[in-house]
Parts: C-alpha cells; structure tokens; sequence
C-alpha cells in the first residue's frame, strides 16, 4: 500500500481516537456534548481531517472501500463551507452511529499494511 495511504488512515485513526478522548470516561452523553464550545469544535475539526484524508485516499486509489465515504467527504465539505447549518444533533449522530464502524474499517486497512 502507497505511504501516503498509510499516512492518511493513520490520521483517521488518530482523529478518532482523539474524538473518543474528549468524552469523560468513554461517556458520551448528548446533552454534556450540546453545552460544551470547545468539545464540539475539537469534533468538527477532526470531522474535517476525517473527511479530508478519505477524499485524498479515495482520489490516490478508487479501489479502497470505506462506508460512506462520500458522505464522509460531504459532512466535511458542510463543516468548512456550510458552518452556519451544522446542527449539534447530526454531528452526534455521526459520532455515535458512524464513528465505531470507521474506526473498525480504518482499523483493517491499516492491519492489512
């Protein structure tokens, strides 16, 4: 696998990590999240490197499968360029039902290098 693939799912993984380092104790409670500036901007900034590695890998090798992708790409495009109709609501989502299983594939991935 290309090094720069390599350096691409490390950051992924490292941005996830960090997003799951920013809840007390592995607890990520909604409304804990909903009042804390500093969490949720930390989130969206690893939302974004998130989303710009899988456009960058996506854009080295087609072949490389990660779910949703595009939507990954999406929600990054919508944090940087569409910061105004970001709702706390749908990045909770995205870390809670979406986050896990990227993490899983990144995972994968990098045990195949």
């Amino acid at each position: 696998m290309d090094k720069e693939i390599k350096t691409w799912l490390f950051d992924i993984d490292s941005a996830i990590s960090e997003i799951d380092g920013f809840f007390e104790e592995g607890k990520k409670i909604f409304e804990n999240y909903r009042k804390d500036l500093k969490t949720k901007r930390a989130v969206e900034r690893n939302l974004e490197i998130i989303g710009e590695a899988v456009r960058r890998i996506l854009d080295k090798d087609s072949n490389i499968t990660l779910t949703n992708a595009r939507k990954i790409v999406d929600t990054r495009n919508r944090i940087i360029h569409g910061y105004d109709t970001i709702s706390d609501d749908v990045i909770w989502g995205i870390i809670i039902n979406h986050i896990p299983n990227l993490k899983n594939e990144v995972k994968e991935l990098m045990n195949k290098l």
